[in-house]
């Protein structure tokens, strides 16, 4: 039989690989858990909280947890395959019980800005039990190993492999997994590695001898971790790697933003976000594991480590607001997406290295630090483990539900900066033993002022958002001779967005680093369509849910039909509805003011999901599809609930754009809307006679439009501003307007034959949508459609005049 010793030596080679692979399968979960939970609680800053609080508590909670388990005494690769066991049944919970569950939630819960908090605390009891086991991992592993250099170095190692798993974790899920399958089959995948893993570690265990466990040896067998230096203060080290654990969280949503507005705020861009800080963590740890060895002071070292990110905090906002938004790259010209991502995984790793790497090492530096006043390895990981992922909880929720919002990035990071700052002082304050009492020695005077000094010096080089980069993104680069100016720039709950107006006096609104919005003709008509035709169509439309704000046009359309009595925007964004509309409010007859309208904050998904109302008309104006979190509000699913609320007679209408898409993007976002509404029609906003954009008309059932009615109505005295407000943006009457038809869903099914339908579970038009961000094929695909599409007998009504007009506008060039 073979020795503990060697029985210990393969346990601990063993883990050393397994933590690869455990890394890989918890970061699936995590890409996948954010957009399940985005069906649930909202795509908003709290769904990226609820899943880095809820992932960063439920570790903390787990390694707290551990060390009163009477378990931790035993093998550790026993307890570490009972703990891979629990993570994938969890997963198997999280997977189809959270969805069921959070439908019953919404059958009975209410709506608005507090009830987003409480479905976020709601799913949060969902993922605890999970990440709970994930955190119990690493302390127990460390129960092989003692606390020398080492075991400390060993256990740092757990952490490099574990972070290495989880880089190709997120790339593997954001890239693969979720891109050609779906959120079922990712957690499938994730949930045989853990079984895999579970399995290998309970054979190699089995088949050794007894565990020797290494938490039972003396206390002076323990205490040579930190040669030459004595007096560290525990409870300054748990401080010092709960700052680091804030900044690093703090920092990643801030990160997150900001680099969102430079690549594009794609799904893939938040892939390449998450797997370049892991990379940056991988690295740093790898690095301290190795300093652990030799080092004589992991005090100082970790005193170092946050110095360093501190000044990684001011490199990465100086790159990332100054820097790269004027290096002088066209995105277009990238034959494909694929170059644009390595383009943007080297960008993203460029500004975020520095202090990902310091904060990387902070880890095993700390485990080190405190070793000398621990008996225990466990209890030692543990401690620190609680202490970072605390600090991180308290970083992600502050910054992305508070400080974003209320102080802005650049005051933000700032106090990120003070932070790391705080935690360097900890370090280099000198500590009381009982031999010798606490004395300010020179050299630790000289280092205090020399950080004082770093943090007044690197602080300038954190700026606001620009102008340019919050209006145009990843565009930003080609519109710097642009001579518009910037009127307003703000950062709200949920992003950055902006309003510009040009030397003739046309204004532009801004979000996503994009135009969303603007007072221009080719804007203005298709914002009026939108609203008017919505009101027009549906047969009594009294009261009316406008999805999305934004400019405000749409809605003021929609407002001024004097059929409409009441009407709700529902809105994510905050600062939308109270600033940017009053910029157009000229535009949009100052609808926010309208005593009919009613404005609610809130994810407009999980409105229309716990309201009672019924609406006689519904129209929708969200993001691009290609933004993260904007396919949420195009799945079949959604569509089937937006018809559940409508009234007889009542229409939905969706905006869908021609450009920045694919003929794939293109035909899943069409017959996702058409699967629901099988009579739908398409109506197109052209541009010189080519596609720009348009409108999706649908209702419960089958539309004939009275074109001889309406226009009888657009006469009529009370209608006279709805006339006036079609008009000015070139349709003077009710045949020019529904002139615009291009097909109806009949006429498109052999067209549409084989498209991808998106649903909740795959989420699917975000992943085609962002492979084609950069196309700009909106000619092309509208032909198509005409193609496929030009007048059919028996959608439009009216007297013989009238039809005859209508018919050859439509059948026209």
């Amino acid at each position: 039989m073979s020795s503990p010793i060697a029985a210990n030596s393969r346990g601990v080679n063993a883990l050393l690989f397994l933590f690869i692979g455990s890394g890989c399968a918890a970061l699936i979960y995590e890409v996948v858990w954010y957009q399940s939970l985005s069906l649930i609680v909202g795509s908003n800053s709290v769904s990226m909280a609820v899943v880095l609080a809820t992932y960063m508590g439920g570790m903390s909670l787990g390694s707290l947890a551990f060390l009163r388990w009477k378990g931790r005494h035993g093998n550790p690769l026993l307890i570490y395959a009972k703990l891979e066991l629990l993570i994938a049944l969890s997963a198997l919970l999280v997977l189809y019980v959270l969805p069921y569950a959070g439908g019953l939630y919404f059958a009975i819960g209410g709506s608005g800005p507090l009830s987003v908090l409480v479905r976020g605390l709601f799913c949060a009891l969902f993922l605890l039990v999970p990440t709970m086991a994930m955190g119990a991992t690493l302390p127990a592993a460390s129960a092989w190993l003692r606390t020398t250099p080492q075991g400390v170095s060993r256990i740092g190692a757990y952490y490099t492999t574990n972070m290495l798993g989880g880089v190709c974790g997120a790339l593997f899920a954001g890239f693969y997994l979720l891109r050609v399958h779906d959120m079922q089959i990712a957690t499938f995948v994730a949930m045989a590695l853990n079984l895999l893993i579970a399995l290998v570690a309970y054979m190699v265990a089995r088949g050794g001898a007894a565990f020797a466990a290494a938490d039972s040896k003396a206390v002076d067998e323990q205490r040579d971790v930190t040669r030459g230096e004595v007096g560290v203060a525990p409870r300054m080290v748990l401080f010092t790697i709960a700052m680091s654990g804030a900044c690093a969280l703090g920092a990643e949503v801030i990160w997150a933003r900001n680099l969102a507005l430079l690549m594009g705020g794609t799904v893939y861009t938040f892939s390449l976000i998450l797997a370049a800080v892991l990379l940056g963590l991988t690295i740093g740890s790898s690095v301290g594991t190795s300093a652990v060895r030799t080092t004589r002071s992991p005090r100082m070292a970790l005193a170092l480590c946050q110095i360093g990110a501190m000044l990684g905090l001011a490199w990465a906002a100086w790159w990332q607001l100054q820097a790269l938004p004027n290096w002088p790259i066209n995105p277009s010209l990238a034959p494909s997406m694929w170059f644009n991502f390595q383009l943007d995984f080297v960008r993203a790793l460029w500004s975020m290295l520095p202090a990902a790497v310091c904060w990387g090492a902070s880890f095993p530096l700390a485990i080190a630090a405190l070793a000398q006043t621990e008996t225990s390895s466990s209890r030692a990981v543990a401690r620190i483990y609680a202490a970072n992922t605390l600090g991180a909880i308290g970083g992600a929720l502050i910054s992305s539900l508070i400080l974003l919002q209320f102080i802005g990035t650049q005051k933000t990071q700032w106090l990120f900066m003070f932070m790391a700052l705080l935690g360097a002082v900890a370090m280099l304050l000198p500590v009381a033993t009982r031999n010798a009492p606490s004395r300010l020695v020179p050299n630790r005077v000289a280092w205090l002022a020399a950080v004082v000094v770093l943090f007044i010096l690197s602080a300038p080089l954190v700026h606001t958002v620009p102008g340019i980069l919050a209006g145009y993104g990843r565009w930003a680069v080609t519109w710097l001779k642009d001579p518009r100016k910037f009127i307003y720039v703000g950062e709200g709950l949920n992003a950055t967005l902006a309003v510009s107006e040009t030397q003739d006096g046309s204004r532009y609104y801004h979000n996503a680093g994009k135009v969303q919005a603007s007072s221009i003709v080719e804007d203005m008509r298709l914002q009026r369509m939108l609203g008017h035709i919505t009101t027009l169509v549906a047969r009594n439309p009294k009261n009316v849910l406008v999805i999305g704000c934004g400019a405000g046009v749409t809605a003021g359309a929609v407002s001024i039909n004097p059929d409409v009595k009441t009407q709700t925007i529902a809105e994510i964004e905050p600062l939308v509805p109270r600033v940017v509309s009053k910029y157009f409010a000229n535009e949009n007859y100052n609808v926010i003011q309208n005593p009919k309208v009613t404005v609610h904050l809130d994810d407009a998904r999980h409105f229309l999901l716990t309201t009672n109302q019924m609406f006689d008309a519904i129209t929708a104006d969200p993001f691009d599809v290609w933004v993260k979190g904007s396919a949420t509000l195009n799945t079949l699913e959604f569509y089937r609930e937006m018809k559940k609320h409508l009234n007889p007679g009542g229409v939905v209408t969706a905006w869908v754009a021609f450009y920045e898409t694919d003929s794939a993007a293109w035909k899943s976002e069409l017959a996702t809307f058409m699967e629901v509404f099988p009579h739908a029609m398409v109506f197109g906003n052209t541009s010189g006679g080519g596609g720009y954009d348009g409108v999706l008309v649908g209702s419960a059932e089958p539309l004939s439009i009275d074109v001889s009615a309406i226009e009888a109505k657009l006469r009529r005295p009370e209608f006279a501003e709805v006339r006036r407000s079609l008009t000015d943006v070139n349709y003077p009457d009710a045949i020019s307007l529904f002139g615009t038809f291009a097909a109806d869903a009949s006429q498109l099914s052999g067209y549409l034959s084989g498209a991808q339908i998106n649903r909740d579970r795959n989420l699917r038009l975000q992943y085609l949508a962002g492979m084609a961000v950069n196309r700009y094929e909106q000619a092309d695909l509208y032909a198509n459609l005409k193609t496929a599409g030009g007048w059919k007998e028996g959608l439009f009504k009216g007297d013989d005049a009238t039809l005859e007009q209508l018919r050859a506008i439509i059948s026209g060039p």
